[in-house]
């Protein structure tokens, strides 16, 4: 099975359509799948439901989908930095799930797992338990959160091999092999394909059954915000 494509474009071409459901990696602007999220504003995709931690910046990641008016919902964690995200949301355009965030992290956990639904005491007492099921285990509240089945997984992984085996540098781990697993399709691009069987099996990070499309390219290396001190 042909798992190496030549590009974001070919790599998701059959795979795109109106209203789709996509899980996304990364963590404010770190691990972001930023090739196939431009691949995606490119095809014209519109209606998009995105469930991802965050949604970028104004000019990167999700943003230059929410620029392009292609997403009609996010289910995120975090949203600040982004102000269109802001004017979007403030002005009824655009519909927003929040989920805590480790929960937003196990509901596309398990339903990579085949696990449809989990209790939880995160969110009990607030917004967030509104209109979900409660239940109480030994004299404690939790609510239940259903996992997260999507339609496409966009990742962004350090190496892989032929396979798909994948390798994550460092905190650009983050959100990306959870999202990877709830997707039906799974494209990721990566910096660099090595042969296959050259990855040390202790140090796969996501193995390949997972992941059904890989490209490699070259990306931007964001600082979200850069702090510095006034020399001595």
């Amino acid at each position: 099975m042909k798992k190496v494509y030549e590009s974001a474009a070919e790599a998701l071409n059959d795979l795109l359509f109106d209203g789709m459901f996509i899980a996304a990696g990364g963590f404010g602007l770190c691990g972001i799948p930023e090739l196939l999220l431009q691949a995606i504003k490119d095809n014209g995709a519109r209606n998009l439901t995105f469930a991802s931690n965050n949604a970028g910046v104004d000019d990167f990641g999700i943003g230059i989908l929410l620029q392009s008016r292609q997403v009609k919902k996010m289910i995120s964690s975090y949203v600040g930095e982004n102000a269109e995200f802001m004017r979007q949301y403030l002005s009824g355009e655009l519909e927003v799930e929040f989920n805590p965030q480790g929960t937003l992290a196990e509901r596309m956990r398990a339903a990579g797992c085949g696990i449809p639904g989990f209790y939880t005491k995160t969110g009990v007492g607030t917004v967030i338990a509104e209109g979900k099921e409660h239940r109480e285990f030994n004299g404690e509240t939790y609510i239940l959160e259903e996992g997260l089945s999507v339609d496409l997984s966009i990742v962004k992984a350090w190496k892989a091999d032929a396979t798909g085996n994948l390798m994550f540098r460092k905190t650009a781990r983050n959100f990306n092999p959870l999202a990877a697993m709830c997707g039906k399709v799974c494209v990721v691009e990566v910096e660099e394909i090595v042969p296959t069987g050259s990855l040390d099996g202790d140090h796969i990070h996501l193995p390949g059954v997972y992941v059904h499309r890989i490209i490699q390219g070259t990306h931007e290396k964001r600082i979200e915000q850069r702090t510095t001190r006034a020399a001595a």
